[in-house]
């Protein structure tokens, strides 16, 4: 990886009749730009997110799309808190 590759990660919940669905539709979603992903499994019904992009321009250039994504799949999810609601994402250049 060069040093321009950047990251976002999203800690999220889903609802427990809605894990196969999610996966399904996550399963089919493609973000130019994202060079590889990955789900961590952290609880019963927590997981964690983690996109590597080609740059901090890929994944600004994918935005509206990454919000469409989550309008589609916010239903699958429980609401972490009021402040954060059901996703608690940050994101990064990638240092090592």
């Amino acid at each position: 990886m060069s040093s321009s590759n950047f990251m976002n990660v999203v800690r999220f919940k889903l609802k427990q009749d809605c894990v196969e669905k999610y996966f399904e539709v996550i399963n089919k979603t493609d973000f130019e730009g994202m060079i590889q992903r990955y789900i961590a499994k952290t609880g019963d019904y927590d997981y964690c997110f983690v996109g590597i992009w080609e740059s901090v321009e890929a994944i600004a250039a994918q935005r509206s799309k990454m919000i469409a994504h989550l309008d589609e799949v916010r239903g699958f999810m429980e609401e972490l808190s009021p402040e954060l609601g059901v996703t608690d994402p940050v994101s990064g250049n990638i240092v090592a």
